[in-house]
């Protein structure tokens, strides 16, 4: 997968993530979530960083997963009766016994993340 620029949606997001970067890892995008608990998802060439504010106390968990750990990834998306996809997608990443989900707004950021964490994790 050829490196291009980093792809955020938020600077604020993107640069936490910057801030915990390890040697040699770059980041590939970080994508801001919809929905109760979940500030964001990062992809780097390493590791998934997902952002859970679903702590009681107003407290905040930055989860990494290593790719090496993920033992599966999916996309599921909302079709209409129609066969339109809607403005949103959800993103499944299963380690070990759990499930992290995190919904996007768009669909192409969910085909996005499921791509590189596919690319890296195999």
């Amino acid at each position: 997968m050829a490196m291009t620029a980093p792809v955020y949606d938020s600077k604020g997001q993107f640069e936490q993530i910057e801030s915990g970067l390890l040697e040699g890892e770059q980041i590939i995008a970080v994508y801001d979530a919809v929905g109760v608990g979940t500030g964001f998802l990062g992809l780097t060439t390493r590791r998934v960083i997902i952002q859970d504010k679903s702590f009681a106390g107003k407290r905040f968990a930055i989860t990494s997963i290593p790719y090496s750990k993920i033992s599966s990834v999916s996309v599921v998306s909302n079709k209409s009766f129609v066969g339109q996809y809607f403005s949103t997608g959800t993103i499944a990443i299963t380690v070990g016994q759990h499930t992290y989900e995190v919904e996007f707004r768009g669909s192409e950021k969910t085909h996005h993340a499921h791509n590189v964490i596919l690319h890296y994790a195999s």
